[in-house]
């Protein structure tokens, strides 16, 4: 009996639990039942193949937009206390600008969101957007910003997220200009959200940016 030490890699698809297979059952054994890291490894490898070339681009084609679906990546919208404590740091500023609490309280997402859930977007008509919308836009950062609509002047939009401790005014930067979002800029509309999943792309793009400086590495 041959030694299994001195058997090549490929060798063992000839042997049970391989034996009599054809190549298709012996690829479909190798990666739904066998436990090891090989296949771990494909399952991942096809899994991304299928969600970048296949899922995405169908719902983008469902959903009417190039980004239907982003994960959140930084803290900016998040609501550090409940709707009501929210609106006592941060009231006043919106008050401002037009915004009363009762109307705040009936934009899409009012409560926000976190680092790490994911957003479901749509395509939409620039001309149909209203103050309260949060947008998908792309800037001059490598991932896009997902802020909420603040003001609306002559097609112009101006975004900020909702987080008072972190972005208390619109951005105004090299890299973006929050008083000035155009309509060529806008990837989509937000309107669902899916606590936590975001976290699955940013573990990932950590890991790989942990080797070097690439353009999706992650800005916080």
């Amino acid at each position: 009996m041959p030694d299994p030490k001195n058997m090549g890699y490929f060798d063992r698809f000839s042997k049970p639990p391989y034996e009599g297979k054809t190549q298709l059952q012996k690829f479909w054994h190798f990666l739904w039942k066998e436990d090891s890291v090989e296949s771990w490894i494909l399952n991942l490898l096809l899994a991304f193949v299928v969600i970048k070339y296949m899922l995405y681009p169908v719902l983008g084609l469902i959903l009417g937009t190039s980004y239907p679906i982003v994960a959140v990546v930084s803290g900016s919208m998040h609501h550090p206390a409940s709707f009501d404590e929210y609106w006592q740091n941060t009231g006043t500023y919106y008050e401002n600008i037009g915004i009363t609490k009762e109307e705040f309280r009936e934009f899409p997402l009012h409560n926000g969101f976190n680092k790490g859930d994911l957003i479901i977007l749509r395509g939409t008509d620039a001309a149909k957007l209203d103050v309260g919308d949060v947008l998908v836009y792309q800037a001059g950062r490598p991932d896009p910003i997902i802020h909420r609509v603040i003001e609306k002047k002559d097609g112009i939009f101006v975004t900020k997220g909702d987080n008072y401790l972190t972005n208390p005014h619109p951005i105004q930067d090299s890299t973006m200009d929050e008083y000035n979002i155009r309509p060529e800029q806008i990837r989509g509309k937000a309107f669902i959200r899916v606590p936590v999943l975001g976290y699955v792309k940013i573990i990932a793009v950590k890991a790989v940016c942990l080797f070097g400086e690439y353009r999706f590495c992650i800005v916080e």
